[in-house]
Order: structure tokens, then sequence, then C-alpha cells
């Protein structure tokens, strides 16, 4: 272990540090409370600090609570020196949150016991921030996977909800306009029951790769469903947003991807719905999709491979 001394007399620092590596610990010493505190943040994976009670400047009583408040990371076994008057304010130093205590004058065997002990605290402290560093590191990744969709790779319905709400608190605060568009690739089925499913998966993978490489910095995009995807556009107005869609799906088509169960052009192709929430025309998450689903079935009804903008008629 790395081991801290702090003990003002010269003496008994010696015997103590020699004590110590002799026990095969790595040492520092330190001649008062003040010095001990600046190799403690000083010094990296520090296991034990045994210090004496009375030192010139900082005492050990305050280096110890400096210590226990300290944000440093790792956990530091805290040792108090006492002679035999001094132990009446041992209650006083395990309330400043040491550990443990050796008398003077030093007996070796009752330091070596003493060290064994915190080598196995310190261990098991080590172990636990281990384990706890393991379970922040899978809750972050099973909050992150319960929001994606695991073919795609693109955020899912749940993560959708969560940023259309912080959306649409920026639009009623700041006056931010964003658009969004619902995309659907045309006749899937058929593509399906013609090619199987696994040939579809495949297809689904490189829309939505090509619906993300379309995508500006700032845009999102999502699986909202099945063959569906939904982009979300800020800043853009209702026309501008019909531009970018048609772009995307002019993107798609240039994939060339053989679709022999459709008619012409032959090809995967999609259809797409936007819709716009603006502070000037106010509204839900729910009804800001709806409008883009229903602008979406006007584009198949009008005959796929098409956007269409909601024009503020419901069906």
């Amino acid at each position: 272990m790395r081991v801290l001394i702090a003990e003002d007399d010269t003496v008994s620092r010696t015997i103590l540090r020699r004590a110590v590596e002799k026990l095969g610990h790595e040492c520092l010493a330190a001649s008062d409370g003040d010095e001990a505190w600046r190799l403690y943040e000083e010094t990296p994976d520090l296991d034990v600090i045994i210090s004496d009670w009375m030192m010139p400047g900082m005492d050990g009583v305050e280096l110890c609570r400096r210590v226990r408040n300290s944000e440093k990371n790792g956990y530091t076994h805290f040792i108090f020196l006492t002679a035999l008057g001094d132990r009446g304010h041992l209650l006083t130093g395990l309330q400043a949150g040491a550990d443990d205590y050796l008398s003077k004058p030093l007996d070796r065997d009752e330091l070596q016991v003493r060290l064994i002990s915190a080598s196995r605290i310190t261990t098991l402290h080590r172990k636990l921030e281990r384990q706890n560093a393991e379970l922040a590191r899978l809750k972050d990744k099973f909050f992150e996977q319960a929001r994606r969709d695991p073919l795609t790779d693109l955020g899912n319905r749940l993560q959708l909800r969560e940023d259309l709400e912080m959306l649409k608190g920026r639009a009623e605060r700041y006056g931010h306009t964003y658009c969004a568009a619902l995309c659907d690739i045309d006749f899937f089925k058929l593509y399906n029951d013609h090619y199987g499913h696994p040939a579809g998966d495949k297809i689904l993978v490189r829309v939505a790769s090509t619906l993300k490489d379309g995508c500006r910095k700032g845009d999102a995009l999502y699986r909202y469903g099945g063959e569906e995807f939904l982009v979300i556009l800020p800043g853009q107005t209702l026309e501008s947003a019909t531009t970018v869609a048609d772009r995307l799906r002019k993107d798609v088509e240039a994939l060339k991807i053989p679709h022999e169960a459709k008619n012409l052009p032959g090809v995967v192709t999609i259809s797409a719905g936007v819709a716009e929430l603006s502070a000037e025309h106010p509204k839900t998450s729910d009804e800001l999709l709806k409008e883009a689903d229903t602008a979406l079935y006007r584009a198949k009804q009008a005959g796929r491979n098409r956007v269409t903008r909601y024009d503020g008629k419901a069906d």
C-alpha cells in the first residue's frame, strides 16, 4: 500500500517510517498537518494516513476532516497515533472520520495488524467503487438502448416523445419553429412478400442510413414504426421542410434498389407528409404527428413517391 505518515516528532516519524517500509509498503512522511494535506492532494492512490493528534499548524483532527470532505477519488484509511493519555479523544477522532488508532509508543505487531485491516478495507472500497462505476455504465447503456431502435440504431418512439416535448417547450418559450416529416417506404409489404423479411430488414437499414446521411446537423431521425421514419427539422418553415423532405425522397429513389413487386419506377421509393409547429400555431405533439400522418396519407392517395404538406384541413 501507499502510506502517508504525519508526525512532527523527528524520531517518532523515522521509527514509524522504517517500520512501515519494513512491512513492504511505500511510505511518504510529513512533519506537520499542512505538509500532510499537500501530499494527500498531490499523491494519487493514497491508501492509508497515519497521523499524530497534535501537530504544528493543522492538527490531526482537522486533517482527518479535510480528507473525509475531499472530493478526491478513492477511499483513504485514516489511523490516529495516540498516547495512553489521549484515548479520551478517540471518540472525537472517530467522529471526524478516523477508522482506527495506534498507541504510542509504537508496537510493530500492532502496526502490522492495523495495516492488514486497512488493506482489507481499502480493497473492499476499491471493489465497491469499480462495481458502482460498472453499474453506472450499465445504467447509461440500458437508458440509451431503451431509446434506440435495435435494427436501424435510430431513436425510437420513447426518444421521440421526450425530444418532441423539449422542442415544444422551446417553441413556446423562445418562438422556435420546427417541422416534422413522416416518411413511409412505398409498398413495403409487397417487398417483404416478394423478397422475404430478411431482405426487408436490409432495406429498412439502408433507407434509414440514406435518410440519416441526408439530414443536417441538428436534425433528428427516428424509426416511427414498421416501415415509417420521422424526421424532425428545427428552424424550418413548412415550405423549406417540404423541400428537404423531397430531397430525401429523391435520395432514396436514387439508390435504385429493385422492387419488382410494384409498378414503375420499379425501385424502392418513399412518400412523406410534412407538418409544422410554431409559436403562432401552438399544438400538442400528438396533433403535430397526426397532421404529418394526414399529409402522408394524402401523398399515398396521390400516387406515392411524393411529398405532401399539411394544408390545415383534416380528412
